[in-house]
Protein backbone atom coordinates (compact mmCIF):
# COMPACT_ATOMS: atom_id res chain seq x y z
CA UNK A 1 0.00 0.00 0.00
CA UNK A 2 1.45 3.35 -0.97
CA UNK A 3 1.57 6.12 1.60
CA UNK A 4 -0.94 8.11 -0.43
CA UNK A 5 -3.37 5.18 -0.15
CA UNK A 6 -3.24 5.10 3.64
CA UNK A 7 -6.68 5.24 5.19
CA UNK A 8 -7.06 6.92 8.54
CA UNK A 9 -9.70 4.69 10.09
CA UNK A 10 -9.98 6.92 13.15
CA UNK A 11 -10.77 9.90 10.93
CA UNK A 12 -13.24 7.77 8.95
CA UNK A 13 -15.22 7.11 12.14
CA UNK A 14 -14.57 10.59 13.55
CA UNK A 15 -12.91 9.42 16.77
CA UNK A 16 -9.53 9.98 18.41
CA UNK A 17 -6.78 7.38 18.52
CA UNK A 18 -7.40 6.87 22.25
CA UNK A 19 -11.12 6.15 21.73
CA UNK A 20 -12.54 3.24 23.72
CA UNK A 21 -14.23 0.23 22.12
CA UNK A 22 -17.62 1.60 23.17
CA UNK A 23 -16.86 5.01 21.65
CA UNK A 24 -15.82 3.36 18.39
CA UNK A 25 -18.98 1.28 18.33
CA UNK A 26 -21.14 4.33 19.06
CA UNK A 27 -19.52 6.31 16.25
CA UNK A 28 -19.97 3.41 13.84
CA UNK A 29 -23.68 3.12 14.68
CA UNK A 30 -24.23 6.82 14.08
CA UNK A 31 -22.41 6.88 10.73
CA UNK A 32 -23.89 3.61 9.55
CA UNK A 33 -27.36 5.01 10.15
CA UNK A 34 -26.47 8.23 8.30
CA UNK A 35 -25.02 6.52 5.21
CA UNK A 36 -27.22 3.42 5.19
CA UNK A 37 -28.28 2.62 1.58
CA UNK A 38 -31.96 2.50 2.50
CA UNK A 39 -31.68 6.09 3.68
CA UNK A 40 -29.73 7.14 0.60
CA UNK A 41 -31.25 5.23 -2.33
CA UNK A 42 -29.18 5.54 -5.50
CA UNK A 43 -26.51 7.68 -3.82
CA UNK A 44 -23.17 6.23 -4.94
CA UNK A 45 -21.22 8.61 -2.69
CA UNK A 46 -23.14 7.40 0.37
CA UNK A 47 -22.61 3.82 -0.81
CA UNK A 48 -18.83 4.29 -0.97
CA UNK A 49 -18.83 6.05 2.41
CA UNK A 50 -20.80 3.18 3.95
CA UNK A 51 -18.17 0.71 2.72
CA UNK A 52 -15.38 2.83 4.21
CA UNK A 53 -17.20 2.92 7.56
CA UNK A 54 -17.55 -0.87 7.55
CA UNK A 55 -13.86 -1.33 6.73
CA UNK A 56 -12.76 1.07 9.44
CA UNK A 57 -14.94 -0.56 12.07
CA UNK A 58 -13.77 -4.04 11.13
CA UNK A 59 -10.17 -3.04 11.89
CA UNK A 60 -10.71 -0.82 14.93
CA UNK A 61 -13.16 -3.20 16.60
CA UNK A 62 -10.62 -6.03 16.44
CA UNK A 63 -8.06 -5.77 19.26
CA UNK A 64 -5.26 -7.44 17.31
CA UNK A 65 -5.87 -5.58 14.05
CA UNK A 66 -6.13 -2.25 15.87
CA UNK A 67 -2.85 -2.88 17.70
CA UNK A 68 -1.07 -3.60 14.40
CA UNK A 69 -2.71 -0.59 12.76
CA UNK A 70 -1.59 1.72 15.58
CA UNK A 71 1.96 0.32 15.51
CA UNK A 72 2.68 -0.05 11.79
CA UNK A 73 0.40 2.51 10.15
CA UNK A 74 -0.17 1.93 6.44
CA UNK A 75 1.95 -1.24 6.59
CA UNK A 76 -0.11 -2.88 9.32
CA UNK A 77 -1.79 -5.39 7.00
CA UNK A 78 1.59 -6.81 5.93
CA UNK A 79 2.49 -7.84 9.46
CA UNK A 80 2.25 -11.61 9.96
CA UNK A 81 2.59 -12.57 6.27
CA UNK A 82 0.67 -11.94 3.07
CA UNK A 83 -2.60 -13.15 4.57
CA UNK A 84 -2.42 -10.93 7.61
CA UNK A 85 -4.54 -8.18 6.07
CA UNK A 86 -8.04 -7.23 7.09
CA UNK A 87 -9.77 -8.91 4.15
CA UNK A 88 -12.35 -7.25 1.96
CA UNK A 89 -14.54 -6.02 4.81
CA UNK A 90 -18.24 -6.65 5.15
CA UNK A 91 -20.03 -4.51 2.61
CA UNK A 92 -23.70 -3.70 2.60
CA UNK A 93 -24.18 -5.80 -0.51
CA UNK A 94 -23.74 -8.83 1.74
CA UNK A 95 -27.01 -8.07 3.57
CA UNK A 96 -30.63 -8.57 2.56
CA UNK A 97 -32.15 -5.36 3.86
CA UNK A 98 -35.74 -6.43 3.28
CA UNK A 99 -35.65 -9.05 6.04
CA UNK A 100 -34.87 -6.59 8.86
CA UNK A 101 -37.79 -5.28 10.89
CA UNK A 102 -35.93 -2.11 11.83
CA UNK A 103 -32.61 -0.40 11.29
CA UNK A 104 -31.52 -1.42 14.79
CA UNK A 105 -32.03 -5.08 13.82
CA UNK A 106 -29.74 -4.53 10.85
CA UNK A 107 -27.06 -2.83 12.95
CA UNK A 108 -27.21 -5.58 15.59
CA UNK A 109 -26.55 -8.27 12.99
CA UNK A 110 -23.84 -6.19 11.36
CA UNK A 111 -22.09 -5.80 14.71
CA UNK A 112 -22.54 -9.52 15.29
CA UNK A 113 -20.60 -10.29 12.13
CA UNK A 114 -17.75 -8.26 13.54
CA UNK A 115 -18.06 -10.10 16.89
CA UNK A 116 -19.62 -7.10 18.62
CA UNK A 117 -22.20 -8.91 20.72
CA UNK A 118 -25.26 -9.32 18.49
CA UNK A 119 -27.68 -12.24 18.81
CA UNK A 120 -29.53 -13.83 15.90
CA UNK A 121 -32.75 -15.75 16.36
CA UNK A 122 -33.32 -19.43 15.56
CA UNK A 123 -35.84 -20.93 13.20
CA UNK A 124 -36.52 -24.54 12.24
CA UNK A 125 -39.41 -26.47 10.72
CA UNK A 126 -40.39 -29.76 9.12
CA UNK A 127 -40.60 -30.22 5.37
CA UNK A 128 -41.75 -33.83 5.40
CA UNK A 129 -41.55 -36.90 7.69
CA UNK A 130 -37.90 -37.81 8.27
CA UNK A 131 -36.70 -34.54 6.73
CA UNK A 132 -36.23 -31.30 8.64
CA UNK A 133 -35.27 -28.00 7.03
CA UNK A 134 -33.11 -25.49 8.89
CA UNK A 135 -32.73 -23.15 5.92
CA UNK A 136 -32.92 -19.56 7.09
CA UNK A 137 -30.33 -19.87 9.82
CA UNK A 138 -30.16 -20.91 13.42
CA UNK A 139 -29.28 -19.20 16.68
CA UNK A 140 -25.82 -17.80 17.38
CA UNK A 141 -24.45 -15.74 20.20
CA UNK A 142 -21.36 -13.53 20.15
CA UNK A 143 -19.85 -12.65 23.51
CA UNK A 144 -19.44 -8.92 24.14
CA UNK A 145 -16.20 -7.52 25.52
CA UNK A 146 -13.13 -9.51 24.49
CA UNK A 147 -13.01 -11.10 21.05
CA UNK A 148 -14.45 -14.41 22.29
CA UNK A 149 -17.21 -15.41 19.89
CA UNK A 150 -19.57 -18.35 20.47
CA UNK A 151 -20.27 -19.86 17.07
CA UNK A 152 -22.38 -22.70 18.48
CA UNK A 153 -26.02 -22.82 17.39
CA UNK A 154 -29.18 -24.49 18.68
CA UNK A 155 -32.31 -25.74 16.96
CA UNK A 156 -35.03 -28.27 17.76
CA UNK A 157 -36.09 -31.53 16.15
CA UNK A 158 -39.44 -33.23 16.77
CA UNK A 159 -39.70 -37.03 17.02
CA UNK A 160 -42.56 -39.47 17.33
CA UNK A 161 -42.58 -41.54 20.52
CA UNK A 162 -41.82 -44.59 18.37
CA UNK A 163 -38.71 -42.96 16.85
CA UNK A 164 -37.53 -41.84 20.28
CA UNK A 165 -38.06 -45.38 21.66
CA UNK A 166 -36.36 -47.31 18.85
CA UNK A 167 -33.90 -44.71 17.56
CA UNK A 168 -33.87 -43.42 14.01
CA UNK A 169 -31.91 -41.51 11.38
CA UNK A 170 -33.01 -38.07 10.24
CA UNK A 171 -31.90 -36.15 7.19
CA UNK A 172 -31.65 -32.43 7.90
CA UNK A 173 -30.99 -29.47 5.66
CA UNK A 174 -28.81 -26.90 7.41
CA UNK A 175 -28.92 -23.90 5.10
CA UNK A 176 -27.80 -25.56 1.82
CA UNK A 177 -26.07 -28.56 3.42
CA UNK A 178 -27.64 -32.00 3.88
CA UNK A 179 -26.70 -33.73 7.15
CA UNK A 180 -27.50 -37.24 8.42
CA UNK A 181 -28.30 -37.38 12.14
CA UNK A 182 -28.39 -40.64 14.08
CA UNK A 183 -30.86 -40.53 16.98
CA UNK A 184 -30.08 -43.17 19.65
CA UNK A 185 -32.79 -45.45 21.04
CA UNK A 186 -34.34 -44.29 24.30
CA UNK A 187 -33.69 -40.57 23.84
CA UNK A 188 -36.03 -38.36 25.85
CA UNK A 189 -37.55 -34.91 25.41
CA UNK A 190 -35.16 -32.15 26.44
CA UNK A 191 -32.04 -34.11 25.49
CA UNK A 192 -29.57 -32.54 23.07
CA UNK A 193 -27.61 -34.02 20.18
CA UNK A 194 -24.31 -32.36 19.24
CA UNK A 195 -23.34 -32.04 15.58
CA UNK A 196 -19.68 -31.04 15.48
CA UNK A 197 -18.70 -28.41 12.95
CA UNK A 198 -22.29 -27.71 11.82
CA UNK A 199 -22.81 -24.41 13.66
CA UNK A 200 -22.30 -20.82 12.56
CA UNK A 201 -19.32 -19.70 10.48
CA UNK A 202 -16.96 -16.88 11.44
CA UNK A 203 -16.64 -14.45 8.50
CA UNK A 204 -13.19 -14.29 6.85
CA UNK A 205 -11.78 -17.15 8.97
CA UNK A 206 -14.06 -20.04 8.05
CA UNK A 207 -14.03 -21.24 11.67
CA UNK A 208 -17.27 -23.06 12.52
CA UNK A 209 -19.03 -23.93 15.74
CA UNK A 210 -21.25 -26.88 16.68
CA UNK A 211 -24.98 -27.33 16.26
CA UNK A 212 -27.02 -28.59 19.23
CA UNK A 213 -30.33 -30.26 18.39
CA UNK A 214 -32.86 -30.13 21.23
CA UNK A 215 -35.16 -33.14 21.21
CA UNK A 216 -38.94 -32.72 21.29
CA UNK A 217 -41.18 -35.80 21.51
CA UNK A 218 -44.75 -35.76 20.20
CA UNK A 219 -47.55 -37.16 22.41
CA UNK A 220 -48.70 -40.73 21.75
CA UNK A 221 -52.36 -41.73 21.70
CA UNK A 222 -51.84 -44.60 24.17
CA UNK A 223 -48.43 -44.54 25.84
CA UNK A 224 -47.20 -41.70 28.08
CA UNK A 225 -43.59 -40.98 28.99
CA UNK A 226 -42.95 -38.97 32.17
CA UNK A 227 -39.25 -38.73 32.88
CA UNK A 228 -37.97 -42.30 32.62
CA UNK A 229 -41.36 -43.88 33.30
CA UNK A 230 -43.47 -45.29 30.49
CA UNK A 231 -47.13 -45.86 31.34
CA UNK A 232 -50.52 -46.55 29.79
CA UNK A 233 -54.14 -46.74 30.90
CA UNK A 234 -56.45 -49.67 30.16
CA UNK A 235 -60.22 -49.80 30.72
CA UNK A 236 -61.82 -52.80 32.43
CA UNK A 237 -65.49 -53.69 32.99
CA UNK A 238 -67.06 -53.59 36.46
CA UNK A 239 -67.38 -57.39 36.54
CA UNK A 240 -63.68 -57.74 35.62
CA UNK A 241 -62.80 -55.43 38.48
CA UNK A 242 -64.97 -57.42 40.91
CA UNK A 243 -64.13 -60.93 39.79
CA UNK A 244 -60.67 -60.47 38.28
CA UNK A 245 -59.73 -61.24 34.67
CA UNK A 246 -56.92 -61.83 32.21
CA UNK A 247 -56.74 -59.16 29.51
CA UNK A 248 -54.46 -58.36 26.55
CA UNK A 249 -52.48 -55.12 27.00
CA UNK A 250 -50.40 -53.38 24.27
CA UNK A 251 -46.70 -52.89 25.07
CA UNK A 252 -43.83 -51.58 22.89
CA UNK A 253 -43.07 -55.24 22.13
CA UNK A 254 -46.64 -56.26 21.24
CA UNK A 255 -49.63 -57.60 23.16
CA UNK A 256 -49.04 -59.16 26.58
CA UNK A 257 -51.60 -61.03 28.73
CA UNK A 258 -52.02 -59.30 32.10
CA UNK A 259 -53.84 -60.73 35.11
CA UNK A 260 -56.24 -58.28 36.75
CA UNK A 261 -56.70 -59.21 40.43
CA UNK A 262 -60.22 -59.37 41.88
CA UNK A 263 -61.22 -56.21 43.69
CA UNK A 264 -58.88 -53.91 41.76
CA UNK A 265 -59.66 -50.20 41.99
CA UNK A 266 -59.65 -47.41 39.42
CA UNK A 267 -56.22 -45.76 39.35
CA UNK A 268 -54.40 -48.81 40.64
CA UNK A 269 -51.26 -49.66 38.63
CA UNK A 270 -49.83 -52.99 37.58
CA UNK A 271 -46.12 -53.17 36.80
CA UNK A 272 -44.84 -55.04 33.73
CA UNK A 273 -41.12 -55.46 34.32
CA UNK A 274 -38.77 -54.98 31.38
CA UNK A 275 -41.51 -53.66 29.09
CA UNK A 276 -40.78 -49.96 29.54
CA UNK A 277 -38.39 -47.33 28.19
CA UNK A 278 -34.84 -48.23 27.07
CA UNK A 279 -32.11 -47.34 29.58
CA UNK A 280 -28.34 -47.68 29.64
CA UNK A 281 -28.66 -50.99 31.47
CA UNK A 282 -31.61 -52.48 29.58
CA UNK A 283 -35.31 -51.69 29.78
CA UNK A 284 -37.42 -50.01 32.42
CA UNK A 285 -40.90 -51.11 33.53
CA UNK A 286 -44.29 -50.34 31.99
CA UNK A 287 -46.96 -49.15 34.42
CA UNK A 288 -50.48 -50.26 33.44
CA UNK A 289 -53.06 -48.01 35.10
CA UNK A 290 -56.52 -49.53 35.56
CA UNK A 291 -59.68 -47.52 34.78
CA UNK A 292 -63.07 -49.12 35.53
CA UNK A 293 -65.36 -48.21 32.65
CA UNK A 294 -69.16 -48.46 32.75
CA UNK A 295 -70.88 -49.12 29.39
CA UNK A 296 -72.76 -46.12 28.02
CA UNK A 297 -75.54 -48.32 26.72
CA UNK A 298 -76.77 -51.69 28.01
CA UNK A 299 -78.49 -54.62 26.39
CA UNK A 300 -81.64 -55.89 28.07
CA UNK A 301 -79.75 -58.86 29.46
CA UNK A 302 -77.04 -56.61 30.89
CA UNK A 303 -79.62 -54.30 32.44
CA UNK A 304 -81.36 -57.20 34.13
CA UNK A 305 -78.00 -58.49 35.42
CA UNK A 306 -77.12 -55.10 36.88
CA UNK A 307 -80.58 -54.79 38.47
CA UNK A 308 -80.19 -58.24 40.01
CA UNK A 309 -76.74 -57.23 41.30
CA UNK A 310 -78.24 -54.07 42.75
CA UNK A 311 -80.94 -55.99 44.61
CA UNK A 312 -78.52 -58.56 45.98
CA UNK A 313 -75.68 -56.22 46.96
CA UNK A 314 -74.57 -57.04 50.51
CA UNK A 315 -72.19 -54.15 51.16
CA UNK A 316 -72.92 -50.45 51.51
CA UNK A 317 -69.88 -48.90 49.87
CA UNK A 318 -70.68 -45.44 51.27
CA UNK A 319 -71.51 -46.30 54.87
CA UNK A 320 -68.20 -44.89 56.10
CA UNK A 321 -69.02 -41.50 54.56
CA UNK A 322 -71.82 -40.87 57.04
CA UNK A 323 -69.34 -39.77 59.73
CA UNK A 324 -67.98 -36.83 57.72
CA UNK A 325 -69.28 -33.25 57.88
CA UNK A 326 -68.01 -29.66 58.06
Amino acid sequence: MAATDFKDYYATLGVGRAASADEIKKAFRKLARQYHPDMNPGDKVAEARFKEINEAYEVLSDTDKRRKYDQFGQYWSRVGGPTGGPGPGVGFEDFEFGRYGSFDDFINELLGRFGGGATASASAGYRSPGFQDFAGGFGSQATAGARAVNLDAEASISLSLSDAFRGTQKQLRINSEMVEVKVPAGIKAGSKLRLRGKGNIMPNTGKRGDLYLKIEVKPHEFFQLEGDQLSCEVPIAPDEAALGATIAVPTPDGLVNVTIPAGVRTGQSLRLRGKGWPTRTGRGDLLVKVAIAVPKSLTEAERQAYEQLQRSRSTDLRSALMQYSL
